[in-house]
Parts: C-alpha cells; sequence; structure tokens
C-alpha cells in the first residue's frame, strides 16, 4: 500500500530534506519514525529538496508499505507518525495513494514564501524564521520588481553558479511583495524552481529598493541569463515551502 503524507518542519536544525551520509535531515527522521511504527524501513519519496535551514509549511511525500510487518489503519497513522517525531517535525494528514501517484512528477506547482522581519531591532521569535534587514525597504518597489519574474523564461541568471540541470526555463505563475506591519512577504508560484533561485530572487528584490537596480531593470537581468548579474543570495532563514499544487 502506498501512503501519502502531508507534512510540516521547521528547517533549522536540518541539512534539508533529503537523506545525506554525514547530516541529520528531514527524510532521516520521518523514516525513523516510519519504521518504528511499520515495523520496516519503507521506501519514502519526497515532492522536492528543500536547502539546509529552508522550512516547509506544506511538503507532500509517500511511503510505500508493502513487505512491512505492521499495518496500522490509515486513520491512525498521522497521529502515531508524530509520536515518534521529533517537535519541530508533523505529519498533518496521511491518507492512502493510488499505485501511480507521484510526489515530485504530479506536481502541477508550488508555492514558496520569503519572509523578511524589517525593523532595526531582531525579533527573538522570528531567530531562524525570518531574515533580519535592520535598514528600510521599499516593498512598493519590490513588488513592482517581483512582476517581472511572472512568464516563462529562462532563469539561468538566478541559479546558483556551478548547478547541473537540463533546462533553466521555467513558468512563473505569480509573484508579489507586501508588508505586513514589520514583515516582509515574498510570495511566489511556479511550475519549478532552481537551486536557490527563490533566495537569488529575493536578493535581486532587496538591491531594487537599495537602488542598486531599478525594477525595470529585472527583465534586463534575465535575459543576460548570467548569474553575477542578478542580487545576492539571501540567507535560508526565511524561505518556506508553503504549498504543493497537484
Amino acid at each position: 500500500m502506498k501512503i501519502v503524507l502531508n507534512i510540516s518542519y521547521l528547517g533549522t536544525n536540518y541539512a534539508g530534506f533529503q537523506v545525506q551520509p554525514n547530516a541529520i535531515t528531514v527524510q532521516e527522521r520521518l523514516q525513523d519514525a516510519v519504521e518504528r511504527l511499520f515495523g520496516y524501513r519503507c521506501p519514502l519519496t519526497g515532492c522536492s529538496r528543500t536547502d539546509s535551514g529552508v522550512h516547509a509549511g506544506m511538503f507532500v511525500c509517500t511511503i510505500d508499505t508493502e513487505g512491512a510487518p505492521n499495518s496500522p489503519p490509515i486513520e491512525k497513522v498521522a497521529d502515531a507518525l508524530n509520536h515518534y517525531l521529533p517537535d519541530d517535525i508533523s505529519v498533518n494528514e496521511a491518507k492512502v495513494a493510488p499505485d501511480d501517484f507521484h510526489p515530485r512528477y504530479d506536481v502541477k506547482s508550488k508555492e514558496y514564501c520569503y519572509v523578511i522581519w524589517n525593523a532595526r531591532p531582531k525579533n527573538p521569535f522570528l531567530s531562524h524564521r525570518a531574515l533580519h534587514w535592520p535598514t528600510p525597504l521599499d516593498e512598493g518597489l519590490m513588488n513592482e520588481a517581483a512582476e517581472h519574474f511572472v512568464g516563462e523564461h529562462d532563469f539561468a541568471a538566478f541559479c546558483a553558479a556551478g548547478s547541473s540541470v537540463s533546462s533553466t526555463v521555467r513558468q512563473i505563475y505569480s509573484a508579489s511583495v507586501v508588508r505586513d506591519g514589520n514583515r516582509i512577504i515574498f510570495s511566489v508560484e511556479g511550475n519549478g524552481f532552481l537551486y536557490n533561485m527563490v533566495r537569488i530572487m529575493v536578493g535581486t528584490l532587496i538591491n531594487v529598493s537599495a537602488g542598486k537596480y531599478s525594477p525595470s531593470d529585472i527583465p534586463s537581468i534575465i535575459e543576460s541569463k548570467d548569474r553575477a548579474s542578478a542580487g545576492f543570495t539571501a540567507p535560508p532563514d526565511g524561505l518556506y515551502l508553503h504549498k504543493v499544487n497537484y
């Protein structure tokens, strides 16, 4: 039986989602819990990779329980896994998945959010959960610039140098910047994202606010396909995989 899990996690203590040989990851902690519940280290497939320190409000993965000695009722699985998981990882829902469902290849779009705490004093409650930017940011200029990301473009300029991908073309469906008090939130939805793409977008938008670029410079930065033309890579603390759409 294939089970699909909807999970959330704070990525601060983890080297991303995917299992790594010399670091603790979200997938490893989840597989440990699954093994304790089902009596077998079931194969686990995630919808995406997230970088070290990146969070997820919604992350989808599947476990294949074929051959597992224990078969708890599906309605008990989420609570049972949460019993074995640390407090910074939560299973929100567990349900039976069709045999042909794939959490990565069936994704239609992903939505990311990046949170900036824009005030001179730091906010201890957002430590490692938002980028602290003490100087004023102009969310209006940043939003005007973000609108230029929308559409199908070659985002090579917004991909970490040295990344190996077959294509750097992606479709962005929406991109916006809003302010809520001292929080500035960049939201972006697309059919896929390159390595560090959202974080480079954020660094570029901050540079727009600082006057290093104008909003109208974004199309030429995209067209350059040159990583050096775009802004800095914002740290992972403020990045959240917000939603996965199927």
